[in-house]
């Protein structure tokens, strides 16, 4: 499926509804779950959940629900989640993604880190200084879907995952700078950012100063 079809799908109000359910959650979703969220039919719910898996901006799993095992468990049930491919639309076509790799590429070869760091921080510190609600809301904005954890604010997407991916040390590095920023712009001087890298999250964890190892 094209970016065009993946993008074109998330039009229709009640599957863009159903897809922000699933990819917010920390476990695989069901029809049933997702249709109860909705406030639609299961089958409905089926029929777009299938859709969503069909341009690729979901991944199906089939599971046996958690103790049931055997001939007598009955059949897999078809869960949903988050898809890790990317989708973009650019029209006219404009390729910002290999530029971004080839400048990373430059940064990691000089060995600049420090400066990249340093830029991040102060790119932070304006869009913090001039964004406006709560902390989470402003990570929303940016992509990180921001989540809470006990004390501590999770993102479930990193917004550079694909770089984060070819230059992890960079680019975890100037994440990190970069959230630091964001929060010294807002004056949240009671939190802090560390690396705390967890598998398909966010490499960045937000907890309250009080609570730093």
């Amino acid at each position: 499926m094209s970016d065009v079809e993946a993008v074109t799908a998330l039009g229709d109000p009640v599957r863009r509804r159903l897809y922000d359910y699933v990819v917010a959650q920390d476990h695989e979703v069901g029809r049933a779950e997702a249709a109860d969220a909705a406030g639609i039919q299961r089958t409905l719910a089926a029929f777009h959940l299938d859709r969503l898996a069909g341009v690729g901006l979901l991944d199906v799993v089939f599971r046996r629900p958690a103790g049931r095992a055997g001939p007598g468990a009955g059949r897999p049930a078809k869960l949903y989640r988050r898809s890790a491919a990317e989708h973009v639309v650019s029209l006219p076509p404009r390729d910002y993604g290999t530029a971004a790799s080839l400048l990373a590429e430059v940064v990691d070869t000089l060995g600049a880190e420090a400066d990249l760091e340093e830029v991040a921080r102060r790119y932070g510190r304006r869009a913090g200084a001039s964004a406006g609600g709560g902390v989470e809301e402003m990570l929303a904005r940016q992509g990180y879907a921001p989540y809470r954890e006990g004390g501590a604010i999770r993102m479930r997407n990193c917004p550079f995952h694909t770089l984060a991916r070819d230059f992890p040390p960079l680019m975890c590095g100037m994440n990190l700078a970069l959230v630091g920023g964001l929060l010294d712009g807002m004056g949240e001087t009671g939190l802090s950012a560390c690396l705390r890298p967890r598998p398909g999250e966010c490499c960045v964890e937000i907890i309250s100063k009080n609570n730093e190892d």
